[in-house]
């Protein structure tokens, strides 16, 4: 059977840019899968469920990285002593070339559990982006002199609900927690943000449509195997943020995200109400975008600034402002 060219090329096209983000080792499993789907490898038995996809579907299921977050799952847990012992670690190189035999067999020894890995969507939680939150929260206390209620939809595992218990440096400018094991810093631009801010969360919480029960140690392995292999800075950040939330038992509720908002997220005197998010509005349908964003105007892309008590405030990460990047 003829390989689905459209997903061979999802496969070259993510490669391409695990590469240019700073995964060579995934840029490789994936070259080297793209080629053994080709030829009608036990990588095509794997990705069956897309043999007819198109390059869009391929790209909006995120297949290519469920493939090698799947082959990241069995090294983390320990099943795959063969693959482990090739895959990137600190203080240790990893060529690809070398692990894709080992990949490829555990293809077919765990065709099962990595079809079952697949057939979920991706789940990410990258501590990065309270990097460009965190900026706007301090923005809302420094214009408003309020406390603040954090609410936040498509959480995941909440990890980005204890922005306020993390450490940042914004350029020069630094803030949080000066002992806090999570420490995040940012290529910043421009005036720093008011790190001078008194901050104060009187109320948090959040909501995924299937939130990570990090209690759960086959789930927590799964947020893990999403982040690149050999990128151990991440690796660390989000093992200390998974230990943070769970020693604080973090909750994040399975609820729809308008429903949710509309439940909890009304503004209250006496605090500005935030409902906020990271990269997630971009797949809402748009009826669920506008029930989300009427509470209040916009006064700046990316940025709301909030009316005199109760006020309430919108933020995402979208890059505009203020102008940072978080990986």
């Amino acid at each position: 059977m003829t390989a689905n060219p459209d997903l061979v090329r999802n496969l070259h096209l993510q490669a391409k840019a695990c590469d240019k983000l700073g995964s060579p080792f995934n840029a490789g499993l994936l070259t080297l899968a793209a080629e053994d789907l080709d030829a009608g490898g036990p990588t095509a038995d794997l990705l069956a469920p897309w043999a007819t996809a198109s390059l869009k579907t391929a790209f909006d299921d995120a297949t290519a990285l469920r493939l090698v977050g799947g082959l990241h799952d069995l090294v983390l847990s320990g099943d795959a002593a063969d693959l482990a012992g090739l895959y990137p670690a600190p203080g240790r190189a990893a060529d690809p070339a070398l692990a894709w035999p080992a990949a490829r067999a555990a293809m077919i020894t765990h065709r099962d559990r990595l079809i079952d890995f697949l057939d979920h969507e991706p789940q990410t939680n990258e501590v990065r982006r309270s990097v460009c939150l965190a900026p706007g929260f301090l923005t809302l206390a420094a214009e408003t002199g309020l406390p603040i209620r954090a609410f936040e939809i498509a959480a995941s595992a909440g990890l980005n609900l204890n922005w306020d218990r993390y450490h940042y440096q914004f350029g020069a400018a630094s803030w949080g927690d000066p002992d806090a094991a999570v420490r995040l810093d940012t290529e910043w631009t421009g005036p720093a943000p008011p790190v001078g801010a008194r901050i104060e969360v009187t109320e948090r919480a959040a909501c995924d449509r299937r939130p990570v029960d990090l209690t759960d140690p086959s789930l927590r392995r799964r947020l893990l195997a999403y982040v690149w292999p050999d990128q151990f800075e991440r690796l660390a950040r989000i093992r200390a943020a998974i230990d943070l939330a769970l020693a604080l038992e973090v909750k994040v509720e399975a609820a729809d995200a308008v429903a949710w908002t509309a439940a909890h997220a009304a503004p209250k005197a006496g605090a500005v109400t935030c409902l906020y998010h990271s990269v997630f509005w971009q797949y809402m349908p748009a009826a669920s975008q506008a029930r989300s964003a009427r509470p209040s105007p916009t006064s700046a892309p990316g940025r709301r600034r909030p009316p005199p008590s109760p006020g309430c405030a919108w933020s995402r990460t979208r890059g505009t402002w203020p102008r940072c990047r978080s990986a």
